[in-house]
């Protein structure tokens, strides 16, 4: 394909003997792990080349093995000549299913129970049935000292030997696998939590300590960002440790982790501090679209990540990806940066049920890899992809280039079953279509309620944004999306099933640091902002140099949390000239308002440091003329409530410049996009699919 990106069929494995007069060459390769399927991207050559194997859920590292022994097989390298980026969702899946470690907390006494007390919102306001979850630490093992440290990092009373004892020796007998260290004000005198960890070292156990992790201020945000920090650290340990070994006796990997604020990080960071990966697979795929969309010359794009078991959305501008420091995961805050996306448990696997109130419901359980949809042959659950299958919109064609081949009966069979549970719950005969059209339509609700959230309810206008598409089922929803949240162009990305791991391989490698500060702009700010911003670049220059990045390959942003004296959340700004200024204007875009006779408080110093690797080539092909796209052939499906005679395109077939009859299928290695009649369709420069969508 003319931008570089092979993704349209499966790899073929070829065998090369290495030339041991040549120095060993290393390759790139960006590794996705979803739900359904585990995606692979490297780059041979020039060339970004692309395949997928199904997941192992019980074990994600199985599937990475043989994807990885397979790249080296292509490219004629050893393991240990990988250079691996991994998009990891094995973080997010233990906190979602806690399924994490046994961990203890230690914080200042009077402060035990601050996961369970919390805050006094209420995000369920109505539900008089709102279950807050649990904490991660049980009752038994949330353990206070005796120490006091006030506001301004005054030491009120110090810590007590003989307690630092007594706590060492109850954890001991606890079998606990992890500890976290969350005391109060901790950020501003760390040295009590640093002989609080010197004291626990004997314990032979991973440490979450909140002044290396968050040093910011807000007690119950940092202690349950350390706690999960904590949670995580022994299974995400083993589980880096183990990709790690497989570069066999050569050496050891070289792994990266994609964080979820949008950079990758070492396996070894990583390990230490797994809170920052778990949003690490959609970030990837964000970074890869904004990439996608930039090339292509669109800066504000909605980002629709469709795969098996989740759907994933974002809105980036001309500011680029948005990232919070007020994200929730599992009911539970995380204040380290991560990428503002809104995640609904609607994907490909979703199962389709008829609930007590006689409605049907898709999502959020899923029939993920195993055992999968009907279709996929080890099942009788109707899903999403079950539905796309009887409706036609694979055309036939099966998954991964044809190679992963769909049971229509099976399918047929499980929707059937889920039509006589819905022809008794309305009164009436439902047929296998009209179930099927059902399931499709209720998974577009609940994406477009996560479309309209990122987007109408923060008070931006979708129609001034080109949605793009990516994920395996990504393009079958897209232009209806679209078109419901009135936007006219959708840009279809090449190899989009795979966009998440071209993300990660392409991803620069990211730093985020914080101070809390508490400074009233004035005129002494900016010289103490200097002192600040100079020794948290120190650090970070330092750590940079470490891993490879000399000085002209970094780059370093500092921001500003900052708010009006007394407010009690604060708003990101650039930390350039004239910080009031910009917070009254930051504010007022945000909220309509700005109080420009109150002070404005500095909170929080940030910085962003980027090491940055080498780009992916993208090649803009010449378009000459513009032609019409021969089908490939044509086949049945229904389309908005209607049979249909769709042509079907290959995508490895098309060409820059051509355009496509409407409606269409175009099938691919990595995803399918459905278009229906009322739209246009053209490929631009780079092989990106362009879909103009009528109004209306």
């Amino acid at each position: 394909m003319s931008n570089g990106v092979s993704g349209d069929r499966q790899v073929p494995v070829t065998s090369r003997v290495s030339d041991s007069k040549t120095p060993a060459r290393r390759v790139r390769v960006g590794v996705d792990t979803g739900g359904t399927f585990t995606d692979f991207v490297f780059l041979n050559g020039k060339t970004i080349q692309v395949f997928k194997l199904p997941s192992t859920p019980s074990d994600p590292s199985l599937a990475i093995r043989n994807g990885l022994k397979r790249i080296a097989e292509i490219t004629g390298v050893q393991l240990s000549h990988l250079d691996v980026v991994h998009g990891t969702t094995v973080g997010t899946n233990a906190l979602l299913q806690r399924r994490g470690a046994r961990i203890a907390l230690v914080t200042t006494s009077g402060f035990e129970d601050v996961l369970v007390i919390g805050r006094q919102a209420r995000p369920e306001l109505y539900n008089l049935n709102a279950v807050k979850p649990s904490p991660l630490v049980d009752d038994g093992l949330r353990l206070g000292l005796s120490e006091r440290v006030s506001c301004t990092g005054e030491v009120i009373q110090p810590l007590i030997e003989d307690e630092l004892k007594q706590i060492a020796n109850k954890l001991s007998h606890s079998e606990i696998e992890a500890v976290a260290i969350s005391l109060l004000f901790s950020f501003l005198y760390p040295q009590h939590e640093q002989r609080v960890a010197q004291s626990l070292q004997s314990l032979g156990v991973p440490l979450s300590i909140s002044h290396q992790i968050l040093p910011e201020y807000r007690e119950f945000e940092r202690t349950s960002t350390v706690a999960i920090n904590a949670y995580l650290q022994p299974l995400m340990g083993t589980y880096l440790n183990k990709l790690a070994t497989l570069g066999g006796t050569n050496g050891a990997l070289s792994l990266r982790v994609m964080q979820s604020s949008g950079g990758s990080i070492s396996a070894e960071v990583a390990a230490r501090e797994p809170v920052r990966t778990i949003l690490s697979g959609p970030s990837g795929g964000v970074v890869g679209a904004l990439k996608a969309a930039q090339t292509a010359g669109f800066d504000n794009i909605i980002t629709f990540d469709m795969g098996g078991t989740s759907t994933d959305v974002a809105l980036c501008d001309s500011a680029g990806i948005r990232t919070t420091n007020e994200a929730s995961i599992a009911g539970m805050p995380v204040a380290v940066s991560v990428m503002d996306i809104h995640t609904v448990g609607a994907g490909g696997g979703s199962i389709a049920q008829v609930d007590a109130g006689g409605s049907l419901r898709v999502g959020p359980e899923s029939a993920g890899a195993d055992p999968g949809p009907a279709c996929y042959g080890r099942s009788l659950l109707p899903t999403v992809t079950d539905a796309h299958l009887i409706l036609g919109h694979f055309a036939d064609a099966g998954l991964l280039g044809g190679e992963f081949v769909l049971d229509k009966t099976r399918s047929t069979d499980a929707v059937s079953a889920l039509a006589s549970t819905m022809s008794k719950a309305a009164g009436r005969k439902i047929s296998v279509i009209e179930a099927a059209q059902g399931i499709i339509s209720v998974a577009a609700t609940n994406m477009e309620r996560a479309l309209r959230h990122i987007s109408v309810e923060r008070g931006q206008d979708p129609r001034g944004f080109v949605l793009l598409p990516f994920g395996g089922a990504g393009g079958l929803h897209a232009v209806s999306l679209a078109k419901a949240l009135r936007v006219s162009r959708v840009l279809v990305p090449a190899a989009p099933g795979a966009l998440s791991a071209i993300g990660v391989i392409a991803a620069d490698v990211i730093k985020d640091q914080s101070r809390t500060i508490m400074l009233e702009v004035n005129g002494t700010t900016k010289r103490q902002l200097a002192k600040v911003f100079a020794e948290m670049e120190w650090q970070a220059q330092s750590a940079l140099r470490n891993e490879g990045f000399p000085r002209a390959k970094q780059r370093h942003e500092r921001l500003l949390a900052v708010r009006y004296k007394g407010q009690s959340f604060e708003l990101e700004i650039d930390a350039a000239d004239d910080i009031a200024h910009r917070f009254h204007r930051t504010h007022n875009k945000r909220y309509g308002y700005a109080q420009k006779e109150n002070a404005v408080e500095i909170v929080s110093a940030r910085l962003r440091s980027i090491g940055m690797v080498d780009t992916i080539p993208h090649r803009r092909a010449r378009v000459a003329k513009k032609t019409l796209a021969k089908a490939d052939r044509f086949a049945k499906a229904y389309i908005n409530g209607k049979e249909n005679r769709v042509a079907v395109y290959r995508r490895e077939e098309l060409r820059p410049g051509m355009r496509l009859r409407a409606p269409c299928i175009v099938t691919e290695y990595s995803a399918t996009t459905l278009v229906p009649q009322d739209s246009t369709v053209e490929v631009d420069a780079f092989s990106n699919l362009i879909i103009e969508v009528p109004s209306g």
